[in-house]
């Protein structure tokens, strides 16, 4: 009889069938995925240089071109989440010692300053409250004298103007800016931040991760040289594929580093060979995620057969619906000025005496509802609740007004 090498017994777990309860996903993401995706996803593999999947590749670059509102040929999908996304934007388009504003007003400026730094650029922040949002003024500002700055007095929803810096100061080569801040639930507008960036001979970057298809986004009008999003969001794709999209002034800079990108994965170079946007024949470049591609491409079909305006205004309504819904309950909502709040995520203040993991778990466990608490800055101050793409009915608006209702009935001892 031989004797077992194995030390390590088979895990218990695992031998049991897969078993996960259907839940409907209100919180900032992911969103539940329509059965058109899920059997997308669940096709059977191709090989990642087959000619089906490079037709499948070219169909998710034209549908990306059709949700950005571009014509950028560098346009393709990372193999990765939206942080992956930002990571590539990153570190392709900033070398060692460039410099970078950063515009924060929640987590993900946060994160992009963790980045850029520890690229080796010079990052400078410019920082508003969470729940406010940036002015073109608030950007480029850094020439008032300090005699001008006493006579202007306090701006509300500003801070003092001698801690402001701006384009003009910095001179960066790079301004980060979120377009769906959704740990904050803020929709900052873009109206003319790239004319500005440009004027100071600086590149706009935006992560649009959670306002893709649910808040109007014109990538080449606005000038907005890189833009990035997620698949699990409006998409309604599982999470794994990131659209991203390169204007000619941005491909221009990289084509002029000094330097390699620090990440062969990521290095758009390569990454634009693999997806066909420079021309040349295509090369191995990676293993790319097949499946994925699969359920992004159906993501994109889904949102271009809707149109982007009607899921524009779908969103738009559902979340008035909703935002009147929290009011009626004597909510009082996070970001005070309605045409500043995100349409795919709402943000409510969490009422006092009661605690937020608890109204989150209540919904969880008597409503099969997710909503989620604050992130970064917003943690313990917010519940955060999401409607996007599929989710986004007035129905499921009406269902989580009912389980914030019940919440409240029965949570109301609960103290922080």
């Amino acid at each position: 009889m031989t004797t077992s090498m194995l030390h390590v017994p088979p895990p218990q777990g695992l031998l049991q069938p897969l078993a996960m309860p259907e839940r409907l996903l209100l919180g900032p993401g992911p969103s539940n995925v329509p059965p058109r995706i899920l059997a997308a996803g669940g096709r059977q593999l191709l090989g990642h240089m087959h000619p089906e999947v490079l037709q499948v590749m070219d169909e998710i670059k034209a549908g990306i071109q059709y949700a950005f509102q571009t014509q950028n040929r560098l346009t393709l999908a990372v193999s990765g989440t939206g942080h992956c996304a930002m990571e590539a934007a990153l570190l392709n388009l900033l070398e060692h010692g460039d410099t970078a504003l950063v515009a924060i007003n929640g987590i993900w400026g946060q994160r992009a300053a963790d980045i850029a730094r520890r690229l080796g650029a010079n990052v400078h922040e410019l920082l508003k409250s969470p729940g406010e949002y940036f002015t073109p003024w608030d950007i480029e500002e850094v020439s008032a004298s300090a005699g001008q700055r006493a006579r202007a007095g306090p701006r509300r929803g500003h801070l003092p103007l001698c801690f402001m810096q701006g384009l003009a100061r910095h001179k960066p080569s790079v301004l980060f800016i979120t377009h769906g801040e959704s740990s904050t639930g803020v929709l900052q507008p873009l109206e003319r931040l790239g004319e500005l960036c440009h004027r100071h001979g600086c590149l706009l970057l935006v992560d649009a991760v959670a306002s893709l298809g649910g808040a109007p986004i014109f990538m080449d009008q606005q000038e907005i040289d890189v833009l990035y999003s997620g698949s699990q969001k409006v998409l309604n794709a599982p999470p794994g594929s990131a659209p991203i999209s390169f204007s000619e002034r941005a491909r221009e800079k990289m084509l002029k580093r000094k330097t390699k990108p620090p990440s062969f994965y990521l290095d758009m170079g390569w990454l634009a060979n693999y997806w066909g946007c420079d021309g040349e024949p295509r090369r191995y470049h990676h293993t790319a995620p097949i499946n994925s591609f699969f359920s992004l491409r159906e993501g994109l079909a889904m949102l271009v057969e809707l149109g982007l305006e009607s899921s524009w205004e779908r969103h738009r309504a559902n979340c008035t619906q909703l935002c009147q819904g929290l009011h009626d309950l004597g909510l009082e909502l996070f970001v005070k000025e309605e045409k500043a709040r995100l349409p795919t995520i709402t943000t409510v203040r969490v009422p006092e005496g009661y605690n937020w993991k608890e109204i989150t778990a209540f919904l969880m466990d008597n409503h099969a509802i997710e909503i989620a608490g604050g992130l970064g800055p917003s943690v313990g101050k917010v519940l955060r609740i999401g409607l996007m793409g599929c989710n986004s009915t007035s129905g499921n608006v009406d269902r989580v007004l009912r389980a914030l209702q019940d919440a409240l009935g029965c949570c109301r001892r609960s103290r922080l």
